[in-house]
């Protein structure tokens, strides 16, 4: 049986691998933060080698985006660092590694959906660390480290898009979101069945897209999530991201290509208006009764 370690397992895609890994009987060593701190050498490596895992799942993360911004060195700490910690760690004990990444690491200009080899040109702080521990766990891990690039995630716990627009459908006539910016909505729940089914392929080591099949806008996937909860999807604004003052640049186009996982048998993750009308239910539930 594989055994595995998840880090960040308090956050919202720790928290589903971690109970998902259980359900399936698996043994799972979960830390959460206060667990274990990725920055600490000695605190990684006395993990590693009391848990002897054969899978890490590095979903221990900086993701304050715009914090990042005034604060690169902290998020550097986390997401460049600590990745690189972990996947020394992980070449000591022989275990693989899995690293969740972002598209946050291309420009954000394309007109294309960006293949797994295209060139990184991140515009932020944020980007730029979660690149480096990208380049950390390859170089650390050549034959035994992956890299699972996502983007706009969502689930059931934590804080989310989705779960914000259920609070607002709820506490709003109407809500404003952008239009202009193109994505691929991702449910927590299917990276997380994505990354239990990796491993049993024993797909090759490298570079992965883990997003949502198909495209859509902020607008787009506020609007669905209105008419998903039975609401008039016409309540939703269109506004164009000028109108919103953020410290850190958001890319205009983060569309991610799905090529790689053929070279692990595997298709592409579901289209994401399907998923987010199966996850949907279980982040009703789970939203706060203030909101809902």
């Amino acid at each position: 049986m594989t055994s595995w370690l998840v880090t960040g397992a308090g956050g919202m895609l720790g928290r589903e691998l971690a109970g998902m890994l259980r359900d399936r009987g698996a043994a799972v060593t979960a830390l959460a933060r206060h667990d274990l701190d990725i920055t600490d050498r000695a605190a990684v490596a006395s993990a590693l080698r009391g848990a002897r895992p054969d899978v890490v799942v590095n979903c221990a993360a900086w993701t304050a985006v715009d914090l990042a911004e005034s604060r690169e060195a902290e998020a550097m700490a986390v997401n460049g660092t600590g990745a690189a910690r972990l996947a020394a760690g992980c070449a000591e004990v022989g275990a693989r590694m899995i690293q969740l990444s972002t598209d946050y690491v291309f420009s954000g200009s394309a007109r294309q959906p960006y293949p797994e080899q295209a060139p990184t040109a991140p515009a932020g702080a944020y980007g730029r660390t979660k690149l480096a521990g990208e380049q950390a766990v390859l170089r650390e891990l050549p034959d035994h480290g992956y890299i699972l690039r996502t983007a706009w995630l969502y689930g059931p716990h934590g804080r989310n898009f989705v779960a914000t627009m259920i609070g607002l459908e709820r506490q709003r006539p109407t809500v404003t979101v952008v239009d202009d910016q193109h994505g691929q909505p991702t449910s927590a729940g299917a990276l997380a069945e994505r990354i239990i089914e990796m491993v049993a392929a024993a797909a090759p080591a490298g570079i992965y897209h883990a997003t949502c099949s198909g495209q859509t806008t902020w607008h787009g996937l506020a609007r669905e999530v209105f008419r998903l909860l039975g609401s008039d999807p016409d309540r939703v604004i269109a506004v164009p991201s000028t109108e919103l003052t953020r410290p850190a640049p958001r890319p205009a186009y983060s569309v991610l290509a799905h090529h790689a996982w053929a070279q692990a048998g595997l298709a592409p993750l579901r289209d994401w208006q399907a998923e987010l009308g199966r996850a949907l239910p279980a982040i009703v539930a789970a939203t706060p009764a203030e909101l809902v």
